[in-house]
């Protein structure tokens, strides 16, 4: 006799199949839709919003800093939490990395529970479809895997976090959501982890030259993200001692904040559009990308505004996000 859980997750399965219900698609649709409202409300008309919407939505050094709400003070959590979900993150990501590496390496379909959960997560087993091939899977995942692994060690040892900076307990569940649902889609669509499928021999020689050149760029822009985000926490050490001295926010100058208020986000949008376009196949890399470029792109237009009232000497030939454009 099956265990009821395992009915319970039949009728799921079958629910999800026969509706073509893609959980992936929902969750990062869900996140464009409500940062382009909530983000173009915020660019346009905040002046006219109620401060707990603007006092959600802000955070960091462009944090809300008017007359706060009860409730929302209540669900905000200390910003250093950030550092909670790229835990998260490094395993989640290795354990794709893994498993992945050894489908590949062994030439057999992935276990029953991978496809099991992959199906619940990806729009039903009658939907799946092989769109990305093993080569291609293992570049992304490598990629992700060591966006991850940097940001843990960024977060966790060098960062340094204001003790007095929140941010909503709604920014840092969306964190989580964020990698869970992006490390999934780095398997949903590959060779291996569809049924039926196997997945295919991985060999350096059938690297791509689309594929050579993204990981050129990635490593780039992995390289200078890092570099820009020690700028950031160099403003906040004495030169001389490295100790800590202040945990106010300072202007920076150096690398390619010389050309941008927040090289990082440019970056990262770099980074995620260099996996999107290897993954251009999968709807749900696109959804990713899409989420990932509007999210860093108001949260730099929110900072870029910020630098400029806060210091008079900013440099007008900065520009938030895109050089020289936007």
């Amino acid at each position: 006799m099956a265990a009821p859980e395992n009915g319970i997750l039949e009728v799921l399965e079958n629910l999800l199949d026969r509706y073509k219900i893609n959980l992936l698609q929902m969750m990062f649709g869900t996140f464009i839709a409500t940062i382009v409202f909530f983000g173009g409300l915020m660019t346009f008309v905040e002046k006219y919003l109620p401060n707990s919407i603007r006092q959600s939505f802000r955070y960091g050094k462009h944090s809300f800093k008017g007359e706060t709400d009860p409730l929302v003070a209540w669900l905000e959590v200390p910003k250093s939490w950030f550092k909670h979900f790229y835990v998260f993150a490094l395993f989640w990501s290795w354990l794709a990395f893994y498993v992945l590496v050894s489908t590949v390496r062994e030439q057999k379909e992935a276990p029953e529970y991978v496809l099991r959960f992959l199906d619940i997560m990806g729009g039903g087993r009658s939907h799946r479809k092989v769109e990305i091939d093993s080569t291609t899977a293992c570049v992304g995942a490598l990629m992700l895997t060591l966006q991850c692994t940097r940001r843990f060690y960024e977060t966790n040892f060098v960062q340094i976090f204001s003790k007095k900076s929140k941010i909503n307990l709604s920014h840092y569940a969306v964190g989580y959501v964020h990698y869970f649902g992006a490390i999934i889609a780095l398997l949903s669509n590959t060779s291996g982890f569809v049924r039926g499928s196997k997945p295919m021999e991985f060999s350096l020689d059938k690297l791509t030259g689309q594929q050579i050149l993204y990981l050129g760029v990635f490593f780039v822009a992995w390289q200078q993200q890092y570099a820009s985000n020690m700028i950031l926490v160099n403003l906040r050490k004495d030169p001389r001692t490295g100790n800590v001295k202040t945990e106010k926010h300072l202007l920076p100058k150096g690398g390619l904040f010389n050309l941008l208020s927040s090289p990082h986000m440019f970056l990262e949008v770099v980074m995620y559009f260099c996996i999107a376009d290897l993954y251009m196949p999968v709807k749900i890399w696109r959804l990713i990308f899409l989420w990932v470029a509007s999210n860093q792109t108001i949260n730099a237009l929110l900072t870029h505004k910020w630098y400029r009232e806060t210091f008079k000497e900013y440099p007008k030939n900065r520009r938030a996000i895109i050089p020289f454009l936007l």
